[in-house]
């Protein structure tokens, strides 16, 4: 009987323990849910870099641009801002891991597609999500400049749901 109670508790401990890592992706999936705009980008480094984000455009094409997450479906799209950017919406599905127990955030894997959420390539871009709350979001993504590690820091403003 006592075997069995001891079984039981670890059952239990590591159902808890799993729910816990589901419930912290869902709530922060249930934040970023709606429309962003990505207001600034910075770097972990000074000076002028010329910086093409997610193989499609550069820095300055992605300052302004707006962003909406479909957490139900882990899609999503953004449109990029200014003159001389290709406007058209642009569409990717997020894959969800590595969450940190500390913070509850977590990294995630942006993968462009096309309109009907299926991967024109195989390419996927590794991020972090640093800070999130009702208000704003943070991301990190770090790429090598140099042989050394670059990070570049995208940081969000809530639109609206």
């Amino acid at each position: 009987m006592r075997n069995k109670l001891m079984l039981f508790i670890v059952a239990v401990a590591l159902v808890a323990c799993g729910s816990t890592k589901t419930q912290t992706t869902n709530l922060s999936k249930r934040i970023m849910k709606g429309y962003w705009a990505l207001n600034t980008i910075t770097y972990s480094q000074s000076g002028e870099f010329n910086v093409t984000l997610f193989n499609d455009a550069t820095a300055g094409c992605f300052k302004g641009s707006t962003w909406r997450f479909i957490p139900n479906n882990n899609t999503g799209i953004y449109t990029l801002s200014g003159l001389d950017c290709d406007n058209t919406e642009k569409h990717f599905v997020s894959t969800f891991d590595k969450i940190d127990k500390d913070s509850g955030l977590y990294d995630f894997l942006l993968k462009p597609t096309n309109e009907k959420h299926k991967s024109e390539t195989n390419n996927g871009f590794r991020v972090s999500l640093t800070h999130l709350d009702d208000t704003t979001m943070q991301w990190q993504q770090t790429v090598s400049l140099d042989g050394k590690p670059f990070t570049i820091y995208m940081n969000f403003t809530k639109i609206n749901e």
